[in-house]
């Protein structure tokens, strides 16, 4: 597939997605054409997920139903190789804190030496997702805390179900 400088992936885990990511991943549609959110199937640094990856694409794609240009597909390569094969030529990230910036930094310095075609964007998180973490939400919910406002209402509930296993 031919890159287009009008398309990027938005990887992560996303387990949970949060209202963080799904800001990211709209104001991403709004500087590309298509956006599609990469759903990692397996992430080496975060161990084993809570949901499966079907259904973190699902959770995404009912979030994101009124973007017709952001999709979500699962995905269990390098994430430049993920790129390419999706036709992207861009890599969007939220960044919330220093301690983002310095893992985002030394990730972008190992991908740019797998594929310098393909670069990295980032955009800051808004002031109001800026303390917000995946791990953070399920801790809450683990513990009955409040997280209706920090995930879709859809995600909340499956994670209370989940966490009462």
């Amino acid at each position: 597939m031919t890159p287009s400088n009008r398309i990027a992936v938005c990887p992560g885990s996303y387990d949970p997605v949060t209202k963080g990511h799904l800001d990211v991943i709209a104001r991403a549609a709004v500087l590309f054409d298509e956006v599609i959110v990469g759903v990692v199937n397996l992430p080496v640094r975060k161990g084993k997920t809570l949901f499966d990856a079907e259904e973190r694409c699902a959770f995404i794609e009912a979030a994101t139903s009124h973007l017709d240009n952001v999709h979500a597909r699962p995905f269990s390569n390098l994430v430049v190789d993920f790129a390419r094969d999706s036709g992207a030529r861009a890599i969007v990230k939220g960044l919330r804190a220093i301690s983002d910036f310095e893992y985002e930094l030394e990730m972008n310095q190992l991908k740019r030496r797998q594929d310098p075609e393909i670069e990295s964007v980032y955009l800051m998180a808004s002031p109001q997702y800026s303390f917000l973490s995946s791990s953070g939400v399920k801790e809450l919910a683990t513990f009955g805390g409040k997280i209706d406002d920090l995930v879709p209402e859809q995600v909340a509930r499956r994670l209370q179900e989940e966490l009462k296993r």
